[in-house]
């Protein structure tokens, strides 16, 4: 244990649904030996370790179990059964405020709540010219909280949470609360904590911030641990199962084999990568290498061997380019010139409004810019079985020099869901020359003006 923060065991955690508060009471009562209620597994046979030193992200849909997992390893709820390790002292960005006082002065909830999270009035008093200075809500921090403006509330709550000396820190989606000059100090208050060698356990909707931040990602589905690994992994296996590219059953089922359980950690790792590819790949039998690096154009390209390739098959990618402004087939794109981005879709069925699309990937996995022909208000007309569509996007390169990973896709919408017809994600790597750049991730192509002010007389 002592290399480890957090360790959880079989852990599970089942509520009792009532179809009605009438059976709610009789069951509280224990007159019936027959249940009157229906379980529901918010959490099921969980399992991971967390190392000290590490930030690992919890990813997953709305009721994947994320909330109801931290609301245990912070102590609010008790499992069901299972076992639960944690190594140091927890201070949680779940909801925030949700121990303050409205009729206390701010100053008062800072004491309230560092005596919940087991602070001395000692410690208290030594980190309270810290929440101030965070919060910077003025004399209003003497002033009942219910008086406070929403934005005033969090700010407060927030540094109240960080600014104790926690070994662990529990983040869930707290760090887009206030302004943005406020989310700036939240950001760069994690970025420090991380500088620290602190264990941070964060769970966030916002893909990019969990690629930045995190060593390594959960991905959580309807209560059970779907898959653990690399940030860019986990998001990408999250972004097919978001539009019902996985076949979830069969990768848990497969886990909870006693073949699979009995297997050294490593060869678990490996297998599960297996099972994975094999899960998605049951819902499309498409192959880049077999369609696209056919067509006249794609054939000048070296297409990305790990190329993250799935959709329903109703469309096909069967050609590509990248063109430069000389108009030359090329991955590498002067900066501040012209280019084009090319796609080729063969449809397999009717479909009533197909979407273009392409982005660029750093090399961490953070969507850089993209677009699509929804975005760009281009109309396309239906799609009739055995159209050809292509789709060209021109632009002014103005990313930064350096490495890029291209995405391009079909999508569209059926009945108000989003459907991938064909995404090759990670499909080619782009360079972006240049011999200038500047701050952050593109250029604003800025025009500068400096003249010295004459002094007349």
């Amino acid at each position: 244990m002592e290399d480890y923060a957090i360790q959880v065991e079989n852990l599970s955690k089942m509520y009792k649904l009532f179809d009605n508060n009438k059976n709610r009471m009789r069951d509280s009562l224990g007159l019936y030996k027959t249940p009157l209620y229906r379980e529901h597994y918010a959490l099921h046979d969980m399992n991971f370790s967390i190392r000290k030193g590490e930030t690992v992200g919890i990813i997953g849909t709305n009721g994947a179990g994320k909330s109801t997992l931290l609301k245990i390893i912070t102590g609010v709820v008790n499992p069901t059964s299972g076992r639960l390790k944690v190594a140091g002292r927890i201070s949680a960005l779940l909801e925030l405020g949700a121990g303050f006082n409205g009729e206390y002065s701010g100053m008062e909830n800072i004491y309230l709540n560092g005596t919940m999270m087991g602070l001395s009035k000692e410690e208290v008093d030594a980190t309270i010219p810290a929440i101030l200075e965070f919060a910077d809500i003025g004399d209003y921090i003497y002033q009942p909280v219910k008086m406070y403006s929403s934005g005033m509330f969090v700010r407060l709550a927030f540094s109240v949470a960080i600014n104790v000396d926690p070994e662990i820190l529990i983040v869930d989606e707290a760090l887009s609360v206030g302004d943005a000059y406020f989310q700036t100090k939240c950001y760069k208050k994690f970025e420090d904590f991380k500088k620290l060698g602190k264990t941070i356990l964060f769970v966030s909707h916002d893909l990019s911030s969990v690629s930045r931040y995190c060593d390594r990602v959960i991905l959580l589905n309807k209560g059970n641990k779907l898959a653990d690994g690399t940030s860019r992994d986990m998001i990408d296996l999250y972004k097919k199962v978001l539009v019902g590219q996985v076949d979830v059953e069969r990768i848990l089922s497969a886990q909870r084999e006693p073949a699979f359980l009995e297997k050294p950690q490593e060869e678990k790792d490996a297998a599960l990568k297996e099972i994975i590819r094999d899960a998605t790949a049951t819902f499309s039998e498409l192959s880049v290498k077999d369609t696209a690096s056919e067509g006249e154009w794609s054939k000048n390209y070296k297409i990305n061997p790990e190329v993250n390739e799935y959709g329903t098959g109703q469309a096909n990618i069967i050609d590509f380019a990248v063109v430069d402004y000389r108009g030359n087939y090329s991955t590498s794109i002067e900066k501040g010139t012209e280019f084009e981005i090319r796609s080729k879709v063969r449809f397999q069925s009717k479909i009533a409004e197909p979407i273009f699309t392409y982005t660029f990937r750093n090399l961490r996995g953070i969507d850089v810019t993209g677009t699509n022909s929804l975005f760009e208000m281009t109309e396309v007309e239906p799609a009739e079985e055995g159209d050809v569509y292509v789709a060209r996007f021109r632009q002014k390169m103005s990313l930064q020099g350096g490495e890029y990973l291209l995405s391009i896709a079909c999508t569209g919408y059926e009945e108000g869901e989003f459907v991938v017809y064909h995404r090759l994600y990670d499909l080619l790597s782009i360079t972006v020359i240049s011999n200038k750049d500047t701050v952050g991730f593109y250029d604003m192509d800025s025009k500068v003006l400096v003249e010295k002010e004459s002094h007349e007389g």
